[in-house]
């Protein structure tokens, strides 16, 4: 069921956003070769408390039988990982490593859900493209994010505009509804037909997030039940904000 947000529950909302908006500003601060994702972790997490949020992450799902619950307060995967990294003590950031980060920030009883993809060093040009092209992709979802649009339409703009520069999608997982739970209805793939899905209204809170293969869009999951890579061992970015439908223009809650 897609919910509709009151004007209150939205003020409230905004300031888990916000906490995810500076979040990421602190983490551009500190991230750099010879760090290990869980130390980023940890500073991230140490972060969010710090400003009275609450990583939403850790032991995500819960109780739900068969399913490992995730162990950290981010998703950080590298180069070849899509999405879902767990981070680790072993596993240091290189020069030239491209870092998506994925956070989900719970305040107030809603959520704040964003993704960015970190550029460390010196990063090849190829790489460079795939980032910027990957956050692009969102800029230009988000001229259909508005009342009356249907979710297909921000879908197919994902799709083709990254087709132009020979990318593909990840199909498996898309983007979503957010609020009072993490992921809500309705479901945003980032492919699809302009025109159909559900009808997008005033007071909805998406997580629109392109995650984008610079090869083929086939994906692997390792055995730790998470970590989601690139079947051909290409490279792959994210870039993820929660938006605010309105009367008029969208307006991205997690970006500052």
């Amino acid at each position: 069921m897609i919910t509709i947000k009151s004007k209150k529950e939205i003020e409230m909302m905004k300031e888990a956003c916000k906490i995810v908006a500076d979040l990421y500003e602190y983490i551009e601060k500190v991230i750099k070769p010879g760090i290990s994702t869980y130390e980023l972790d940890k500073l991230a997490e140490n972060f969010i408390r710090s400003k009275g949020g609450i990583p939403a992450q850790i032991n995500y799902p819960s109780g739900i039988r068969g399913v490992k619950a995730f162990p950290a307060a981010t998703c950080i995967s590298i180069n070849d990982v899509v999405i879902h990294g767990i981070p680790s003590k072993n596993e240091i950031i290189k020069d030239g490593d491209i870092v998506s980060i994925d956070t989900v920030v719970m305040k107030n009883g809603f959520h704040g859900d964003a993704a960015r993809t970190f550029l460390v060093g010196k990063v090849s040009n190829k790489a460079k493209q795939l980032v910027e092209v990957t956050r692009q992709a969102f800029f230009e979802a988000i001229k259909f994010a508005k009342k009356g649009n249907r979710v297909g339409d921000i879908s197919n703009a994902v799709e083709t505009y990254v087709k132009k520069y020979g990318y593909t999608v990840v199909k498996e997982f898309q983007g979503h509804g957010i609020g009072k739970e993490m992921h809500e209805d309705p479901g945003i793939p980032n492919y699809g037909i302009a025109g159909r899905g559900p009808r997008i209204e005033e007071g909805m809170t998406l997580a629109i997030e392109p995650m984008i293969i610079d090869g083929k869009s086939d994906i692997c999951e390792l055995e730790d039940g998470w970590t989601i890579l690139t079947q051909d061992g290409s490279m792959s970015a994210h870039y993820e904000n929660t938006v605010l439908i309105t009367e008029n223009e969208p307006k991205i809650l997690t970006l500052n």
